[in-house]
């Protein structure tokens, strides 16, 4: 039943957000629908499975909404990569740039086991800077970065190039 879902048809287009002649790719529609959900969540985990992770790392804060469901189908760890000031223990911490400043993103020093398998899954690959810094903060321990998964890729921005050289998974291309 589910593999008949067109999950592009349920992707919400929304022209000039958040700023005129950005066309905003909105996942709020296709999480609304719980056959949809579950397709999508569905494909993400056996794309991931593949990939043989112990953890699947997602970055805040849609990468939650669908790096936890992954996770628990996966029966695999989660680890959130949140932005500044939001986890309490020893952070590794990685910054990039934004068209308009810098941000950064960190995540626990004791994340992972040594030698761990870890699979980065987030909702969107954009111009990549903020999956290269989630990228980045994995190479800070001793676990591996086996690959990376996303919802949607915005192709024409190029984010992959600025991601190592590893698998990577879109279920939507744009």
């Amino acid at each position: 039943m589910s593999s008949t879902i067109d999950l592009k048809s349920l992707i919400r287009e929304i022209p000039d957000f958040p700023k005129p002649g950005i066309l905003f790719r909105d996942i709020t529609t296709l999480l609304q629908n719980p056959a949809g959900m579950c397709h999508a969540i569905d494909q993400l985990a056996e794309q991931c499975a593949v990939l043989e992770p112990d953890y699947i790392v997602g970055i805040e804060s849609r990468g939650f909404i669908f790096g936890m469901p992954v996770a628990y189908k996966l029966n695999r760890g989660f680890v959130p990569i949140r932005k500044p000031g939001k986890l309490p223990a020893a952070v590794h911490q990685a910054e990039y740039d934004l068209e308009y400043g810098s941000d950064r993103v960190e995540m626990h020093q004791d994340a992972f086991t040594t030698g761990a398998r870890v699979l980065i899954l987030d909702d969107l690959l954009a111009t990549g800077g903020t999956a290269a810094a989630a990228a980045e903060l994995i190479t800070q321990t001793d676990a591996e970065l086996v690959g990376m998964t996303f919802v949607i890729e915005l192709a024409a921005l190029e984010g992959r190039q600025k991601l190592p050289q590893i698998p990577v998974i879109s279920l939507l291309k744009y």
